[in-house]
């Protein structure tokens, strides 16, 4: 079998086809993503800011609603994505926002902790398959040699809605208290969950399934992406028979997973309870912060990772190097995160935290090119879903056993020790896959180089 084609480098024409691809879809997904986001763990904000006490959480039963979320991720995920695949990303990411917008709302009337469970498991079924439904979308519209910036273009929504994210959310709390009879908290939900039901409408129409449907193309523009992405997916396909079921059940996709499963532990467990964490400095350094300064403070490590994000993703599509630029941020992070709440001040700690978001953020948008290197089709569809499902569990473990050791010790630090060993193993994993294709085995932890089967 001869070796697959590297990807072929764009000429001048070939980027601008792709940079004005980038400028038509881009900002929107990103601004989908933005809220999509912002809906999936404002509870976050909700929990130390009157949630948790009208509803009487304690940190474990926080942490399990929470994280309840993403076991309705696990159980639709696969589904979902083989559906888009099947119906077109305009019509099923539409569906995908009206149902996650319309339980979004309504968890401004949750009246007790049991609904809040029930809520926000729905709340990830209605979710389920948004995140890998866009990956696999980016797949049809961006060939291999720019889709690690393509992917890191959207996630940078990641850490824009985290940091303004956390700034809206504080407003919307202070500032929304009383309004419609609603508690701050409750206000908060009830106009983040808004805006995901009136893009739905926007998304049927502004959205293309594919470059061949693309009308704000040239016809050479949209015959030069076809022919180069088909060319990819004809490479992929002819090397790797990769099928559906095969990219169900292969370990390399079970190894993919729990690199991912190591990199959103991170992502979840900062998200979830940063907020805590920062309310937790005035008992730790005698630290007085109203709801807005703990607001803005949150949001400085991630406006710092969305500008490495970008930058790193770009150096590695510049350098074709895939294996260090997963695994050298997350090995930095997850030595970071766990020193945080020991250190003596609360500008030391939150540089710490600012140095885990950044490893945590570097590391995703380098991590999606890997599957999206070999798997084509059906198999993408199902291969992409697979490892974000099965990466997404950490979105349960991640609050549930932080809470949980918060509980149990009275404080944060085992937890947080917690994250920082786990994205450390999967940094760890990612360098063992890579080290196979340097001793001749293959391995599919570079994007230049899929392994052969």
């Amino acid at each position: 079998m001869k070796p697959i084609e590297h990807a072929a480098v764009p000429s001048e024409a070939g980027n601008r086809v792709v940079g004005k691809v980038a400028i038509r879809i881009m900002p929107f997904l990103a601004l989908l993503y933005f809220v999509n986001y912002l809906d999936r763990v404002n509870i976050g904000f909700a929990g130390p800011n009157g949630m948790n006490k009208e509803l009487g959480l304690t940190a474990t039963a926080f942490g399990f609603a929470s994280g309840i979320f993403f076991l309705g991720y696990l159980i639709l995920e696969v589904p979902s994505n083989l559906a888009l695949h099947r119906f077109g990303a305009r019509r099923w990411i539409a569906r995908i926002m009206i149902t996650w917008g319309v339980v979004a709302t309504v968890m401004a009337f949750v009246p007790n902790p049991a609904t809040l469970v029930i809520l926000r498991f729905l709340l990830g079924v209605a979710e389920a398959g948004f995140f890998p439904g866009i990956i696999l979308y980016l797949t049809y519209w961006f060939p291999a040699a720019q889709r690690a910036k393509a992917v890191a273009l959207f996630m940078t929504a990641i850490p824009v809605s985290s940091a303004l994210g956390s700034t809206l959310s504080s407003l919307l709390i202070v500032n929304g208290h009383g309004v419609f009879g609603l508690a701050g908290w409750r206000f908060m939900f009830l106009v983040e969950g808004i805006p995901a039901i009136l893009l739905a409408f926007v998304t049927w129409f502004y959205l293309t399934d594919r470059p061949e449907k693309a009308n704000w193309l040239t016809e050479d523009e949209r015959n030069w992406l076809v022919a180069e992405l088909e060319r990819e997916r004809q490479a992929k396909e002819t090397e790797h028979h990769w099928t559906l079921r095969k990219a169900l059940t292969h370990p390399r996709i079970l190894g993919l997973a729990f690199v991912y499963f190591a990199i959103a532990y991170g992502l979840y467990a900062l998200g979830f309870f940063l907020p805590t964490i920062v309310a937790g400095f005035g008992q730790q350094f005698g630290t007085k912060l109203s709801v807005l300064q703990a607001g803005l403070v949150i949001a400085v490590p991630y406006a710092v990772a969305a500008v490495v994000m970008v930058i790193w993703a770009r150096h590695g599509d510049r350098t074709r190097e895939r294996t260090w630029h997963v695994a050298l941020p997350m090995l930095i992070g997850g030595i970071a995160i766990p020193i945080a709440l020991y250190l003596g001040n609360p500008y030391a700690a939150m540089a710490a935290v600012t140095v885990c978001a950044v490893g945590v953020c570097a590391a995703l948008p380098t991590f999606w090119a890997l599957p999206s290197s070999f798997l084509a089709g059906s198999a993408a569809a199902g291969g992409i879903a697979l490892i974000n499902s099965l990466g997404n569990v950490s979105g349960f473990a991640a609050p549930y056993i932080t809470g949980w050791l918060r509980d149990l010790t009275g404080s944060q630090r085992t937890g947080l020790w917690v994250v920082g060993a786990c994205m450390v193993a999967g940094a760890l994993l990612a360098i063992a896959l890579g080290a196979k294709l340097k001793s001749g085995e293959p391995s599919a932890v570079t994007a230049d180089s899929p392994a052969t089967d």
